[in-house]
């Protein structure tokens, strides 16, 4: 596995100061860290979903993309196990699953087969903001389809190794590690 550091954002704010006080500058810099860790077979890529699916809160989305086959949906898979849900089945051809009966709810959704103005006519964002399901996870396979994203997220992309995968992961929360 290794990390990454990279800076994503540096904003400064400028208070006007008064002649008794003096000026103050505050200074944020948003660090977005990338992990990446080689996956040798689909049990790997299974116990990483795992791993996020026992530690991730309800509104975490996770951004899917990788090639076809490339275990998006194992992933998805692993998510489930971590979430109490023991069977995930690919929703290319349903859009979207919903599964409501784990820690907490996962919404599976597979925009492989729906051009850009298809994945945006699904209002997707209902899921991530909550307003007409569950607050839950929402796991979003071929999410480069997608021209509105969530503000935050947590982006995976998989790709080929001659010998497995590899996971590249950004945008994980603070206090979330990858292994189980």
């Amino acid at each position: 596995m290794s990390l990454t550091i990279c800076i994503q954002c540096i904003a400064i704010r400028l208070q006007q100061g008064s002649k008794n006080r003096p000026v103050v500058i505050d200074l944020q810099v948003v660090i977005d860290l990338q992990v990446v860790i080689d996956l040798p077979n689909a049990q790997a890529t299974q116990a990483l979903g795992q791993a996020l699916g026992e530690q991730l809160s309800a509104g975490s989305v996770l951004l899917l993309k990788g090639d076809l086959g490339s275990g998006k949906t194992t992933l998805v898979q692993g998510l489930g196990l971590g979430l109490g849900i023991p069977e995930i089945d690919s929703p290319t051809f349903t859009l979207i699953n919903e599964y409501t009966k784990g820690r907490l709810p996962l919404y599976h959704i597979d925009l492989y087969r729906l051009s850009a103005v298809e994945a945006d006519g699904l209002f997707l964002e209902t899921y991530w903001d909550g307003t007409e399901v569950e607050p839950g996870i929402v796991a979003i396979e071929w999410s480069e389809r997608l021209t509105y994203l969530p503000p935050q997220s947590i982006e995976i992309t998989l790709s080929y190794l001659p010998t497995g995968r590899r996971g590249t992961v950004t945008g994980l929360p603070s206090g979330v590690t990858l292994v189980s």
